[in-house]
């Protein structure tokens, strides 16, 4: 069976709108294979708001990478714990 990227990004890109996390992380990793690090942390950090734990991880890879800014990842990192008190 022959995977259709396109058809698997949309449905990403669906599920992601309606709140999904793991559907985010997904779309930041594609984004993140493509050289598209802007989105890619874009996508950890609404992941993480939504108290997705392995979004955290994602971030600091980036910002060890230098891809995300201190200030970036500190406030990513207090939604997440925000996120995670409020459940």
């Amino acid at each position: 069976v022959e995977e259709d990227m396109k058809k698997a990004f949309y449905h990403w890109e669906e599920a992601a709108i309606g709140g999904h996390p793991i559907a985010r992380m997904s779309l930041g990793v594609i984004e993140g294979d493509y050289g598209r690090h802007d989105r890619q942390i874009k996508h950890f950090i609404i992941a993480a708001n939504q108290g997705w734990g392995v979004a955290v991880e994602q971030l600091k890879m980036c910002y060890e990478e230098g891809h995300v800014s201190k200030h970036d990842f500190g406030e990513a990192l207090r939604a997440y714990q925000r996120a995670v008190d409020a459940t």
